[in-house]
């Protein structure tokens, strides 16, 4: 008697088309699934590049924000030829804060851009125009004194014409040089 003649054949070709099915459905799925995880990393790693990115953005804004107050303070050490007028206003307005009085007598851009040259009169008692001079030196302006003139000029008093009231003078010849054209 035959022995392979009793093993059933068609089960056993019926199971191995479903084995080599099973597996080929695998492999798909597997390959399938790790491509997938690739675009997925892919895509993750943008999307944290672009996290990342926003979040540098926010940070550099909140710096800006923060140091907005010092931008401007910083400005205002520098005068534009459009803040020409506002520049002079500061500088009269400092001779008013020590009682002096002050007037620009003249204005002029250099021609080899290194600044603006105002020439100023000034009058008043010695001790205010001292300190006008100390706030002139202490302005956030960058001055450079090329010329001072001090003189005491004697006035008649309009209250008693026998008393004479000495005052002085001052010409200054100043420099600007944090002057941007």
């Amino acid at each position: 008697m035959n022995m392979q003649s009793n093993f059933p054949k068609t089960p056993l070709l019926f199971f191995t088309a479903f084995f080599c099915i099973s597996l080929l459905a695998f492999f798909f799925l597997y390959w399938t699934v790790n491509t997938n995880n690739r675009e997925l990393q892919t895509k993750e790693e943008k999307w944290q590049n672009e996290t990342l990115r926003r979040d540098g953005i926010r940070a550099l804004d909140r710096s800006i924000e923060m140091i907005e107050g010092e931008r401007a303070q910083l400005e205002t050490h520098f005068a534009k030829s459009s803040d020409v007028v506002p520049f002079l206003d500061t500088i009269e307005g400092l001779a008013k804060k020590v009682n002096a009085k002050a007037e620009v007598t003249s204005v002029s851009i250099l021609a080899d851009d290194v600044g603006l040259m105002v020439g100023m009169k000034a009058s008043g008692t010695f001790y205010s125009l001292y300190k006008f001079l100390m706030l002139l030196e202490n302005s956030p302006y960058e001055l450079e004194f090329i010329g001072m003139d001090i003189d005491r000029k004697t006035i008649p008093d309009t209250k008693s014409k026998n008393i004479q009231v000495s005052e002085w003078e001052a010409i200054f010849k100043i420099r600007l040089l944090s002057f941007i054209k």
